[in-house]
């Protein structure tokens, strides 16, 4: 026994012995101290005049996709939306509760930037305001400090330990999913509270919450579907303004995807040529993490557990989307443009076109996002709201009237509150084959599907049923 006690310590002693092989980072060898965005800069300027350009940089763009763009490039800069409203009237800047906690840096905690609103003329200072590192660093962390002129800017939080720094700026990698969902999933105030299919749990989830992206399924990362060139990303959501690749259609169905006839059943290919495949394969969303469902901004909410106001926010979790035709065409709501309400009367934020004698719609999945702002009652244009000192004093009118006067320059506004409404594709969280919706969760009398709201006088199965 006493042998087998010295070889079982020879044994670990070996093992412990073993040096560990050191990580290696793409670019280790490349640099030796990270300065900011001009360190990427010596290599890397043309990649950088490219991204400039981009969405992801600029929040706006081509919109050819907008009916009513007019030819505009259109984007999160110069439209409003339902959740915090306007971006460039949001800026940057930390609101403070009495306590001191802080309530919020701003939108531009989601911009690829340093904290500098995006400029369309290119300079050497719009160019060093990119930050390189919150797409392609691992681990890359940052916040607000201020600068040596008193002024607000992003830094790494490693800022003043260069060191630790320059160790995380040598893993540059292609963006990977935890570096997209920091902000896809945070925007909109909370995690999954926008968009409602984008959850933080997809870069660590199972298959049966989406098959494309687990480890135990495909393993896909986001730039698998969503990467394009120069810094261009492939795909729109039905809700947004502006499109990074307009001549580029992100489908399930194209060649290098799933094609055109995805099933071994006929019946289901026909199917295809008319619904979405998400219509059968998400058959719902907000599955981990609720999502903002309605935000009435008329009704201010103090938050105890936050220490900050709020508008009146619902929350909402594993929800059957809502189901319409879209042939990839939306109408959008614009600032300074009268508001188009819908039958009901609300102002219509961004609605898919498309009806089922349209040979280019499908049946979509949507999340519908309902909300209350306030609208100019001389014009009736959609205000904004200025959201940051609202976080801390909770006083609406006020943010209602600095919106009023940065976005159209009136001074004494009336207003009135009206409800909005917003449709937002439902396009992640794909399940498994054996989870797919079957015939009557569709047809049938307890089915989900909207058939008159979609064109058909019944059920067209029933109306089939009837004919044999």
């Amino acid at each position: 026994m006493r042998t087998n006690h010295i070889s079982t310590a020879l044994g670990c002693l070996m093992l412990c012995a073993i040096p560990t092989q050191a990580v290696e980072y793409a670019h280790q060898e490349y640099f030796e101290h990270y300065e900011g965005t001009k360190t990427c800069l010596e290599c890397h300027e043309e990649e950088a005049k490219t991204f400039f350009h981009s969405q992801h940089y600029q929040w706006r763009g081509e919109s050819p996709s907008i009916v009513n763009a007019d030819g505009k490039k259109l984007g999160k800069m110069n439209t409003i939306n339902d959740f915090c409203t306007s971006p460039r009237a949001n800026w940057i800047g930390v609101s403070t509760s009495p306590s001191g906690k802080v309530l919020s840096e701003g939108c531009s905690k989601c911009h690829a930037g340093f904290g500098l609103l995006p400029e369309e003329t290119m300079t050497d200072e719009q160019l060093e305001n990119i930050d390189c590192l919150i797409c392609h660093a691992s681990g890359y962390r940052r916040s607000l400090f201020e600068d040596e002129n008193g002024q607000l800017a992003r830094k790494p939080i490693l800022w003043k330990n260069q060191e630790g720094l320059d160790s995380v700026a040598k893993r540059i990698s292609l963006p990977k999913n935890a570096m997209c969902l920091r902000c896809h999933s945070a925007s909109g105030g909370g995690p999954n509270w926008k968009r409602g299919d984008i959850e933080y749990v997809l870069s660590e989830c199972d298959r049966d919450h989406d098959v494309h992206m687990a480890a135990d399924g495909a393993g896909m990362q986001c730039v698998d579907c969503h990467a394009g060139e120069d810094h261009r990303v492939r795909g729109r959501g039905v809700d947004l303004a502006a499109n990074d690749m307009p001549g580029v259609h992100l489908s399930c169905a194209t060649a290098d995807c799933h094609g055109p006839n995805p099933h071994g059943e006929p019946i289901l290919n026909s199917h295809a040529k008319k619904v979405d495949c998400t219509v059968c394969h998400v058959p719902r969303f907000a599955k981990v993490d609720p999502t903002d469902m309605f935000r009435d901004w008329s009704k201010p909410h103090y938050s105890d557990e936050l220490e900050k106001y709020e508008a009146t926010i619902v929350l909402a979790s594993n929800q059957v989307p809502t189901y319409a035709w879209f042939n990839g065409i939306t109408r959008a709501q614009l600032p300074g443009s009268p508001a188009q309400r819908n039958q009901d009367g609300q102002v219509e934020m961004m609605v898919p076109l498309g009806n089922r004698l349209d040979p280019a719609s499908k049946i979509h999945a949507f999340k519908v996002h309902r909300g209350r702002l306030p609208v100019l009652a001389e014009k009736d244009w959609i205000i904004p709201i200025v959201v940051e000192e609202f976080f801390a004093d909770g006083d609406i009118d006020k943010a209602v009237r600095n919106a009023a006067k940065e976005m159209y320059q009136v001074s004494d506004p009336k207003y009135v509150w009206n409800d909005t409404i917003r449709y937002m594709g439902i396009f992640h969280g794909v399940e498994p084959a054996a989870n797919a919706l079957d015939c009557l969760e569709c047809h049938g009398v307890a089915g989900r599907m909207p058939w008159k709201g979609l064109g058909y006088d019944e059920d067209p199965l029933a109306a089939l049923l009837k004919r044999k």
